[in-house]
């Protein structure tokens, strides 16, 4: 009897990471906003000196993301994470006992650290060194399931605070965080596939016959790829759009208020925006199989800046509607974009490095946005229409940068075949071959 094909390892990883992102996500970086209240009530804060706790927290997480980067290059991510949702749990549970606004800022400096080795990033990074011809849909099934994070946890937490106190419902919390990301983190997450004796997406792996010609697979130094033109770039467009998405974010309940909406209506039309992310994240791979995914992106890109448009001057109901739409799917879209953007330029050697470094100026671009467009506001006579403007042209240039990135990118390598026909292999050369294949 034929013994059925056990599964590939790779997709028990990608569950387990979609199972851990949704909860991570939704108490270490969701849950803040539901216990902001009572925090400012108890703790005799203001909302503004309670929000510097989180600002804190995003700030250091930017900055621990280039070592993350470099140590999931060098170790993988299963002691990382583990370590990292270790600590988270303890955190949470230490943000339920908080009793002064420096102990509160404390805790969150420990949390922007625990946020780098245990959100998107480092779970992107797993799952590239996983997946190659189906890694955009392992990073789809990841960031759909997490999408539904603030969609579960939000109002889960706001529960717990009914019934229990916000100290009461942090710890159950925190206990949730250790049950659930700890023991996945540890018992499932594997480095390589290599190491449990598989190829890449499951293939079989061929061993080569004595005397065969190797392939030689030389790697572009992580070095090299910091120092170059379509890396700057592409940074670039990701960090210009997530500032850009952070602040419209931010600012849109806000400027629905100023409209003289209802806060019922403008609180709705803002969790939509959100939800609006998966159908974008479910379109992805089967859009990016009939459409060249940089002009996916660039149109990702161009589509959340005129969806910014559509707020200017006074919107009724069906131009708010369509900017829910239009700016939540190309979020979804240009989410799962930055996830691939690196692997598919410039390979996945050094994944977790580089994308250390872009999300390092990413998190700033998150950390200014908001209050760039305050500012801009303030100035324009407490009014959004310059704001909008000026991010809808943000987002344009984002767009050009991005196109520019993959361009540049494309011209550089040479794909060369080194073996003989019947045994065929190829190899990344660097225009400039005198630079030898080191490590970074």
């Amino acid at each position: 009897m034929a013994r059925l094909a056990r599964p590939y390892y790779g997709w028990l990883i990608a569950g387990a990471l979609a199972i851990t992102e949704t909860v991570s996500w939704g108490i270490v970086y969701y849950s803040f906003s539901v216990f902001l209240v009572p925090m400012e009530t108890e703790l005799g804060a203001t909302r503004a000196q309670l929000s510097i706790a989180f600002s804190l927290a995003l700030l250091l997480s930017g900055a621990a993301a280039i070592p993350v980067g470099w140590w999931l290059d060098r170790h993988g991510g299963r002691a990382l994470m583990t370590a990292g949702s270790l600590a988270a749990a303890g955190l949470v549970w230490a943000w339920s006992r908080a009793e002064s606004l420096a102990g509160l800022y404390l805790i969150f400096a420990g949390l922007g650290l625990t946020m780098a080795a245990v959100l998107y990033d480092p779970a992107f990074a797993v799952l590239t060194a996983w997946f190659s011809r189906r890694r955009h849909r392992a990073l789809t099934l990841l960031t759909l399931v997490a999408g539904l994070a603030s969609t579960i946890f939000v109002p889960l937490s706001t529960r717990l605070l009914g019934q229990l106190g916000w100290r009461s419902a942090l710890a159950v919390l925190a206990a949730t965080l250790l049950l659930i990301t700890v023991p996945l983190h540890a018992l499932v997450l594997r480095r390589r596939p290599q190491d449990l004796g598989l190829a890449l997406d499951g293939d079989l792996i061929h061993q080569p016959s004595p005397g065969s010609p190797q392939p030689s697979t030389p790697r572009r130094p992580a070095r090299a790829v910091l120092r170059s033109a379509p890396f700057w770039l592409l940074t670039t467009a990701f960090m210009l759009s997530s500032g850009v998405s952070v602040a419209a974010g931010v600012h849109f309940i806000p400027y629905l208020l100023g409209q003289r909406h209802t806060a019922a209506f403008a609180a709705g039309l803002a969790g939509l925006i959100g939800l609006m992310q998966l159908p974008g994240r479910l379109l992805y791979d089967p859009l990016g199989q009939r459409v060249p995914r940089r002009w996916l992106t660039a149109g990702s890109l161009l589509l959340q800046g005129g969806a910014l448009l559509l707020l200017f001057g006074t919107p009724g109901a069906t131009r708010l509607v369509a900017f829910v739409i239009f700016f939540g799917m190309a979020n979804g879209v240009l989410t799962l974009a930055r996830a691939t953007g690196v692997a598919d330029l410039f390979g996945p050697a050094h994944y977790g490095s580089l994308s250390g470094v872009m999300a390092f100026w990413i998190t700033l671009a998150r950390a200014a946005g908001p209050s760039a467009v305050a500012l801009l506001y303030a100035a324009a006579g407490q009014r959004y229409e310059s704001a909008l403007l000026l991010m809808a042209g943000v987002m344009a240039f984002a767009a050009l940068a991005y196109l520019a990135a993959e361009h540049a990118g494309q011209r550089q390598p040479l794909l060369i075949v080194l073996a003989k026909p019947s045994a065929p292999a190829t190899a990344w050369i660097e225009p400039k071959a005198a630079m030898p294949p080191l490590e970074a």
